[in-house]
């Protein structure tokens, strides 16, 4: 049988990292302290990094540390400082974009398993070779621009280089992340790791007006679900983000509309054979800033997906786990440009918050006391007595029950509990551990974009 695609997960912390693991990740990546293009969400710091190597190589997984930022000359120094700690802690690679960081990085270190990332933006095969051959990484991160064909023709090109793709979670508007939005209204630089998701706000249409006598005027425009008509090239529009009053930005606008976008989420998991088949070697999820629940979520529907690859089950898996992603907040799902250019069909133009999914997170188990046969729950967000709940296990799954009974931790009975307050006990005859997590069925599934 052939060798089955790593499946790599998002670690924002050592806690996320650990349900990765415990729902099928073979491996993870985590972010270097004030140096990866997560930096302000990174709750990682070097002790904790430590501790992440030890216990995933303990459960003989795979950890990636990512120090991927593009550093003006003031940082390198503290840049080589931070790679010489993360060295010692021995993981199994670096994820790196600037090519002078790994020009300094291979002089220090010749022997270091360097992975490309997806920031450096290759597209094409000569690039590919370039940065395998003269260059010496091991793995390239694709940008998420490409196709899966061109995808295979990059591995005929260079069939002895490691690829990596992103198949799951958000994408940015940008060209693989090289964005100037959140420079621009926050002086938060992208690419330092600090970026605000200024492509997600709400904004308004302003038009701006030059009255005869008297001072500018600026009028809101509001005309929702009318046909596009071009804007008068004498008259300057902007937008202002709702949270912002009075900020106003100068756009152009055209049939396709604003410059400013919020991508739909990518999912690719029908997709996961013909990337295989294509020269992927490691199945890449977005997410670092994302919940535990996320996390547990997207491992479990992708392990079961690629557990299938090669086989009959193929297409029954992947849709097994497409109704599993969905159980996740998300803003749409979108095949990105795997398949073809996506067009308007790839943004979402309606919110810039996740708000689609089919299952609440309730909470995640904290103690299971096999005695009383009762679990002690932390609860995340609200949930009563009388609920249909599911309770999500690493081995064995799925399971539902009715909530009749909850109580708190002197035993007194509750009938509601709100997310963020103290745990609570709640029966359950199905053996829990601390990766077990709670949740509520909602909605039925919307329909995916390719």
């Amino acid at each position: 049988m052939k060798k089955l695609p790593e499946l790599l997960m998002p670690a924002g912390n050592l806690e996320k990292l650990k349900f990765a693991y415990a729902y099928g990740a073979d491996a993870c990546y985590a972010g270097v302290p004030a140096y990866s293009l997560r930096a302000r969400e990174n709750e990682f710091k070097i002790d904790s990094i430590a501790e992440s190597i030890e216990y995933a190589h303990k459960l003989g997984k795979k950890i990636y540390l990512t120090n991927n930022i593009i550093p003006h000359n003031r940082k390198i120094e503290g840049y080589l400082r931070a790679l010489d700690q993360m060295v010692e802690l021995k993981p199994d690679a670096f994820i790196m974009s600037d090519i002078g960081m790994i020009y300094l990085t291979k002089q220090r270190y010749p022997d270091i398993e360097i992975h490309l990332s997806v920031q450096a933006n290759v597209v094409n095969w000569a690039s590919a070779k370039y940065w395998h051959e003269i260059v010496g990484v091991k793995r390239i991160i694709l940008s998420r621009e490409l196709a899966i064909t061109e995808i295979a023709e990059i591995h005929e090109k260079v069939p002895t280089l490691e690829i990596e793709a992103f198949v799951h979670g958000a994408i940015c508007m940008a060209y693989s992340g090289r964005c100037l939005l959140s420079n621009y209204f926050n002086h938060r630089d992208a690419n330092q790791g600090i970026c605000t998701n200024a492509c997600r706000w709400e904004y308004k249409t302003i038009q701006k007006v030059n009255p005869d006598f008297g001072e500018k005027q600026y009028y809101d425009l509001d005309v929702p679900d009318e046909p596009y008509t071009p804007l008068p090239n004498d008259i300057e529009y902007y937008i202002e983000q709702v949270n912002r009053p009075g900020e106003l930005n100068l756009i152009d606008e055209d049939e396709y509309g604003t410059y400013i976008m919020n991508a739909k989420d990518l999912c690719a998991i029908e997709h996961l054979q013909e990337m295989a088949d294509a020269g992927v070697c490691s199945f890449k999820v977005e997410g670092r800033s994302k919940s535990i629940y996320y996390v547990q979520q997207v491992a479990r529907a992708y392990r079961m997906a690629i557990d299938a690859l090669y086989t009959d089950k193929v297409k029954e898996m992947a849709q097994k786990g497409l109704k599993e992603v969905y159980a996740h907040s998300n803003r749409g799902f979108t095949t990105g440009f795997l398949l073809r250019n996506p067009k308007e069909y790839g943004q979402n133009y309606e919110y810039g918050e996740s708000e689609y999914s089919t299952h609440a997170y309730l909470g995640v188990v904290r103690e299971y006391n096999k005695e009383k046969k009762m679990a002690l729950v932390a609860p995340k967000n609200r949930f009563e007595v009388g609920t249909l709940i599911e309770w999500i296990h690493p081995e064995w799954g799925v399971k539902s029950m009715m909530l009749n009974q909850m109580f708190d931790q002197k035993f007194n009975p509750v009938s509601v509990v709100h997310g963020g307050t103290k745990p609570v006990w709640i029966p359950c005859e199905y053996e829990l551990n601390e990766f077990c997590m709670l949740r509520q069925p909602l909605i039925e599934l919307p329909v995916i974009q390719d």
